[in-house]
This record gives structure tokens, C-alpha cells and sequence, in this order.
């Protein structure tokens, strides 16, 4: 059941080192030994506890999932969402569009932060900021690095005359 996972979430995330049964009861609201209770604040501090909702159940158990003590943020994620959606990779589909603007909306009504990741031009980050997100991934450090690293190896390719993919005899090969 998903709201039951987002607490176990929260219990590995904000409970940390804490585990079994005294992680359970914690969850479950019961005090901690002072000491116990300001070391596992002060050790969990900087930790946030971010959930994906990249399913048409995950939609459906929204209100469940951000009543959960603990999330700090819900985090769309677009491939996952708009196949779940029936509209695989149509990020300007109607259907896609009304789910981010739902999902966006209730979490900031519930002041839980919101997001997506996406690639798209920026542009659409800023469609999705006047949904309500609060939060945009834009790609992953790999993408950058590996679009940046295509790029000056085509331009290499280009000032040394060759085309991308060949390496014949006698010639550089990038």
C-alpha cells in the first residue's frame, strides 16, 4: 500500500539510525528517550524525504501519501507518469498536463513541496512552476556531461574533416 510505503520511507530517512520495532513504534508516535529523541533530530537534520508519483495509483492515493508526517516533497516523474497515463512520452498531452497540474496543486495545498524532472527547454520548467512546482530537476549531471562531451567531439570531428562514426585507415579516429 503506498501510503505504508512513504512511512517506511520516513522511518529510514528521518529515524535514521533507528530501526525494527523502535523505528515501528517511533512511526507509529511514540516518544523517544529525551536524548535518543534530540540525537536523532539533530542527526537527521539536513535529510529530506522526497517521494515519486509516476502512477495513475499513486494519483489516486495522493491525499493518503502527502498526509504522511515527514515528506518534505513529491516528485513527478514524467516518462513513468504519462506511460501510467496511457500517453507514453506526450508531455503536451491534455491528460499528462491536467495530472502534473493536480499532482503540483495538492501537494502545495497540503505545504508539501513539489516537482518534476524533466529535460524539456525551459519553457516548459516554467509551465510547470506556474502549476505550483516548487522544485525542477533539469536533467541529470550525466545528460550535461555527456551532451558536452558529444559536442566538442563533433566539433573536433568537424575541424578535422571527418564525420561522426568514422575512423578509416590512416585517419584520427574520435
Amino acid at each position: 500500500e503506498l501510503p505504508g510505503v512513504v512511512r517506511e520511507m520516513v522511518g529510514a530517512t528521518k529515524l535514521r539510525p533507528l530501526k525494527g520495532e523502535k523505528a515501528r513504534r517511533a512511526l507509529e508516535g511514540e516518544r523517544l528517550e529525551p536524548e535518543l529523541e534530540n540525537y536523532i533530530e539533530e542527526h537527521n537534520s539536513s535529510h529530506i524525504l522526497l517521494t515519486n508519483i509516476e502512477s495513475v495509483p499513486a494519483m489516486e492515493n495522493l491525499d493518503r501519501i502527502l498526509e504522511e508526517e515527514g515528506l518534505d516533497c513529491v516528485l513527478i516523474g514524467p516518462h513513468d507518469l504519462s506511460t501510467s497515463l496511457g500517453v507514453p512520452e506526450q508531455y503536451d498531452h491534455p491528460r499528462f498536463l491536467e495530472a502534473c497540474a493536480f499532482i503540483l496543486g495538492k501537494a502545495r495545498a497540503a505545504g508539501i513541496g513539489a516537482g518534476i524532472h524533466h529535460w524539456l527547454p525551459p519553457a516548459k520548467q516554467v509551465q510547470f512552476v506556474e502549476m505550483g512546482a516548487n522544485l525542477l530537476i533539469h536533467k541529470a549531471d550525466a545528460i550535461f556531461v555527456a551532451e558536452e562531451l558529444q559536442s566538442q567531439l563533433d566539433e573536433i570531428r568537424s575541424l578535422l574533416g571527418h564525420e561522426r562514426g568514422l575512423g578509416d585507415e590512416g585517419r584520427v579516429t574520435i
